[in-house]
């Protein structure tokens, strides 16, 4: 079944935005530089993501805008880096100065509600502008702040979370680990809330021992060397003690895997170095279907829809073309596949394969493809 995308028109709402705010880390941050690798350094471009979330009746009351304003601010306390500010080195090399400014945050609000994006969200989204405002002068590589984050409600009570990111800093992994910080900032904050001083905690620390086996494992091996190590607490501990107390408990986890409990829970393995491949102009595809940004959960629940905001190429990159996970109003799972070719191919790509869902159709009649063209 082949569906093709709305035209830029026939889905227009008006979106009443707040002015921007800088969110810094909610405590003191170290005021320092950070050095960027080769590969961080390759990536100088801005990568925008946004998840839709429909209303859940277990947070009733709450909003949107202040828990994800508040979890923002818990967060950049401990991935202060990104409430920095890059800076430009010598050999034009960037680094990251630790400045503690904050990121951008956006508070909205739209005239419309999630079911009028048809069946279920998926790029191109032409409408993103509206969702993602980018505040001038904020896109920018150098001196600019590193997030911008856009919370928008629509009038069926759930929320638009939208962010935009500077590669340079992070990756899709990575940026999905910073989302689930913030999203686990409040939900641990509302638990601890109920949760009784006395109550035993277990912390499990996980414990590279690389470096613990004599003789030293050799060069090339890449297998599993981690062992996880537990220390028993109380929740009136942990709050009540500065965060010196907990710190301790993590060396003390450490210190006590030795050798033998460690050689007793690897299985190791020795394997030869792979081969160097030759560098070749790329053609990429992303698989985003194994980045879990839908179980990023604020306490809405999982998101409707999680991925790119956009999938055109930063200009004078290589294009990328990305698998993104898609599940419709049916529950129907699948894969989105928004493929970027210049205008010749793409319109040869598009007979193709009109012709091969064509047959596709007539011999399997229950086929659910979705076709979004531009």
């Amino acid at each position: 079944m082949a569906i093709l995308a709305p035209s830029p028109t026939s889905l227009v709402f008006k979106v009443r935005r707040c002015e921007p705010q800088l969110i810094a880390p909610a405590k003191p941050t170290p005021h320092e530089f950070k050095l960027l690798s080769d590969v961080d350094d390759m990536e100088r471009c801005q990568i925008p993501v946004t998840q839709f979330y429909r209303f859940d009746h277990s947070m009733q009351g709450k909003d949107p805008v202040i828990v994800i304003r508040e979890a923002l601010a818990q967060t950049l306390g401990f991935y202060y880096p990104f409430a920095g500010r890059l800076r430009e080195g010598p050999d034009s090399k960037f680094t990251v100065e630790c400045t503690g400014e904050g990121a951008i945050f956006i508070e909205a609000d739209a005239g419309v509600t999630l079911d009028h994006f048809v069946d279920a969200p998926h790029p191109p989204f032409w409408f993103m502008d509206e969702l993602l405002f980018d505040v001038p002068s904020s896109g920018e590589m150098l001196n600019c702040p590193l997030l911008l984050i856009q919370v928008t409600r629509p009038k069926c009570r759930g929320f638009i979370f939208a962010l935009r990111f500077n590669h340079v800093m992070t990756d899709g992994i990575g940026i999905v680990q910073f989302m689930n910080a913030m999203a686990c900032m409040w939900r641990c904050h509302t638990i601890a809330l109920r949760l009784n001083p006395e109550d035993d905690v277990r912390l499990i620390y996980i414990v590279n021992v690389r470096d613990r086996f004599c003789p030293r494992l050799p060069a090339g091996y890449y297998g599993n060397a981690i062992v996880a190590s537990a220390i028993l607490t109380t929740v009136g501990k942990l709050c009540q003690n500065p965060i010196e107390y907990a710190l301790e408990l993590v060396k003390t986890a450490k210190t006590n895997v030795s050798e033998e409990y460690a050689r007793s829970l690897i299985d190791l393995m020795v394997i030869k170095s792979r081969p160097r491949l030759p560098m070749v102009r790329s053609y990429i595809v992303s698989d985003l279907t194994r980045v879990r940004s839908r179980d990023v959960n604020f306490g809405w629940g999982k998101a409707v829809y999680r991925g790119l905001a956009k999938v055109f190429p930063e200009p004078n990159k290589e294009p990328i073309n990305f698998y993104i996970p898609l599940k419709n109003s049916k529950g129907d799972n699948g894969i989105l596949v928004p493929v970027y070719l210049q205008s010749l191919a793409m319109e040869r790509f598009l007979k193709e394969l009109h012709c091969m869902l064509k047959d596709q159709s007539d011999s399997n009649p229950m086929s659910k493809l979705i076709i979004s063209s531009l």
